[in-house]
């Protein structure tokens, strides 16, 4: 370990081999830092929050703050980081509210800087959470999610996986899975394209799945309509059942949010 005697570091804190932990950062009692992390200048980490290895916390972010929830009581909770994570200048990442309860940060995630994550929220692995986008409590994002700057999210929103969501957009609904959104609110303006290429999604899939997002949002038809003829024409590859499951979500939930608990 390579710890700056300008750093705090509490006895009870448990960091793996090869930490580095630079000037003037605070890391609290019953915290655990993986192996090969850094952990950046006047960064904070409190009580009850893991690191994944190989995790890079860049200056002045602030991992696992009591939730800003008025129903929090003191009550032990966590904030579970996975492993390879980059974290940049000014992330603040606030651990769960309800007793036993974690927000949780997969792997191989780019929070970019000033971004926010509420308490309770799941993020999955491969997601880039661009600069000063703000998720509200028990959102979760799925894998590969790309979110621009300046998002505003609605708590208890879902963004499906592969989706892209456009930089300044107001998210109050579910995001489908594998679709480009933008706006105030959000619509579906394309499918990610490029974002299924390159997760290995071939040509004829991505065909099929574009031929379901015209059913979807560029037809006649209802949400629930646009389902049954998908059904009916296109064939069965992985995105479209998933994509179908995924709006059946949305409809049974509250206002467009298929984990809202209203």
């Amino acid at each position: 370990m390579n710890i700056d005697p300008t750093a705090i570091v509490d006895q009870q804190a448990e960091l793996g081999s090869g930490v580095k932990v630079k000037a003037f950062t605070i890391i609290e009692a019953e915290v655990e830092v993986g192996d090969g992390c850094v952990v950046g200048p006047h960064a904070v980490i409190r009580t009850g929050t893991i690191v994944g290895e190989n995790t890079h916390v860049h200056t002045g972010a602030v991992l696992g703050e009591p939730p800003q929830d008025a129903k929090y009581q003191g009550e032990p909770t966590k904030l579970i980081i996975g492993r390879n994570n980059t974290i940049r200048e000014y992330v603040t990442v606030h651990r769960a509210s309800g007793e036993g309860t974690e927000t949780v940060l997969g792997d191989d995630n780019m929070l970019m800087a000033y971004s926010h994550l509420g308490h309770n929220c799941r993020i999955g692995n491969g997601t880039l959470i661009a600069n000063s986008a703000a998720l509200g409590g028990h959102c979760v994002v799925e894998d590969f999610v790309n979110i621009g700057g300046l998002v505003g999210m609605h708590q208890y929103v879902t963004v499906g996986m592969m989706a892209m969501v456009g930089g300044m957009s107001r998210i109050v609904g579910d995001v489908p899975p594998y679709m480009m959104v933008e706006g105030n609110p959000a619509e579906p303006r394309g499918l990610n394209w490029r974002g299924l290429a390159r997760h290995g999604v071939s040509e004829e899939d991505r065909a099929e799945l574009k031929r379901a997002y015209r059913f979807l949002y560029r037809s006649e038809y209802n949400i629930s309509d646009a389902l049954a003829v998908i059904e009916r024409e296109l064939r069965e590859t992985e995105q479209v059942v998933y994509i179908a499951e995924f709006l059946r979500r949305v409809d049974a939930g509250y206002a467009g949010r298929q984990i809202d608990p209203h």
